[in-house]
């Protein structure tokens, strides 16, 4: 039988778990709402009196917390806390293309799990050894890190994947990334020997920078 509303142990029941979320900047997964101790039972209440809202599968966030700036990239930063903003997703970030990606583009590491998320739509893609863990950035975005692969390093990743998000979107990001006026051709070099596309790029960056 269902506890009354005005049951004290309930209510304590309730403000605990609202406090739980509170502590956590006001987002919690499914895993680390019942880490907090948080039973389902509480957890599909509050959401079904509207008092919490499930962002995506297993996340859920407080109902009166101030409004996301970037609520897909934060929902995919908690629910794939090993991915990292690739291609047109961080070409998006660093400003180096007119695309509005519809997915969000995602670097994992070789043998992860595919991510598990029903919305936003994420595009995964393998990455494996320092063309996985060089060149990360970490920015913070409505209190939650967003891990983005560096402007030098995503560049060599896109003419690695060009054949995937097309040249012309590479040939533009390259433009884009001159007219920045912060060219660190010494890092493209680099980045392009890691990603095993300094033969392609050389020519290009010739040519535009």
């Amino acid at each position: 039988m269902a506890k009354p509303k005005n049951d004290p142990k309930e209510r304590r029941t309730i403000a605990a778990a609202l406090e739980a979320f509170r502590a956590a900047g006001g987002l919690l997964r499914t895993r680390d709402a019942l880490k907090a101790g948080i039973h389902p039972r509480t957890l599909y209440e509050l959401r079904d009196e509207g008092r919490i809202e499930q962002m995506s599968r297993g996340l859920f966030r407080l109902a009166d917390a101030p409004p996301l700036g970037e609520p897909d990239l934060v929902t995919v930063a908690i629910k794939v806390p090993d991915g990292v903003l690739c291609l047109i997703s961080a070409l998006a970030w660093h400003k180096l293309t007119t695309q509005i990606p519809h997915e969000i583009y995602v670097a994992i590491p070789r043998n992860a799990e595919p991510p598990r998320i029903d919305y936003p739509p994420v595009r995964h893609f393998w990455f494996s050894g320092d063309a996985y863990s060089t060149g990360i950035e970490v920015h913070t975005v409505d209190d939650v890190k967003i891990n983005v692969y560096s402007r030098e390093k995503t560049l060599a990743d896109c003419f690695k994947y060009r054949n995937r998000i097309g040249l012309d979107t590479v040939l533009e990001a390259l433009k884009a990334y001159r007219q920045s006026g912060a060219v660190n051709v010494e890092s493209l070099m680099h980045f392009a020997g890691i990603c095993r596309v300094k033969r392609v790029m050389t020519p290009y960056l010739e040519a535009v920078l």
